[in-house]
């Protein structure tokens, strides 16, 4: 699974590194959050718009600022090219399906643009459960 996890981890921040709209935008995207996919965590680290890193194996004292938790299957479903309804957003996600945003959600708002745009990648590059 280690493979799997690091592999994606690359993916994704090539992903977003070279992604246009991140790119045009994100001078400030600055922000440290969590992705807790059950069996797999990922902390993914932002600075001014670019991955600084993505910890695939965070301990109980790696920080961060926010975090959304789901199931597997609930990921697996945000990953999809073409969501189903309830699983196009972490809105309505969040509303009617699983997901829980947790920690300082001023930040992810601050960021919230920039964010989506990295959560919708998933569409691109999957979810490593």
């Amino acid at each position: 699974m280690a493979a799997n996890v690091r592999d994606w981890a690359i993916k994704f921040s090539e992903a977003s590194d070279n992604d246009p709209t991140i790119g045009a935008m994100a001078r400030y995207f600055t922000c440290t959050y969590l992705w807790d996919m059950g069996p797999v965590k990922v902390i993914i680290e932002m600075v001014d718009g670019k991955v600084y890193r993505v910890n695939i194996d965070p301990g109980g004292l790696d920080a961060y600022d926010f975090a959304l938790r789901a199931s597997p299957q609930s990921w697996r479903e945000f990953a999809q090219p073409i969501p189903k309804p309830m699983f196009h957003g972490i809105w309505s996600a969040s509303f009617r399906k699983d997901l829980k945003i947790e920690g300082n959600t001023l930040v992810l708002m601050q960021n919230l643009r920039n964010f989506t745009v990295q959560f919708e990648l998933l569409r691109k590059v999957g979810v490593p459960v």
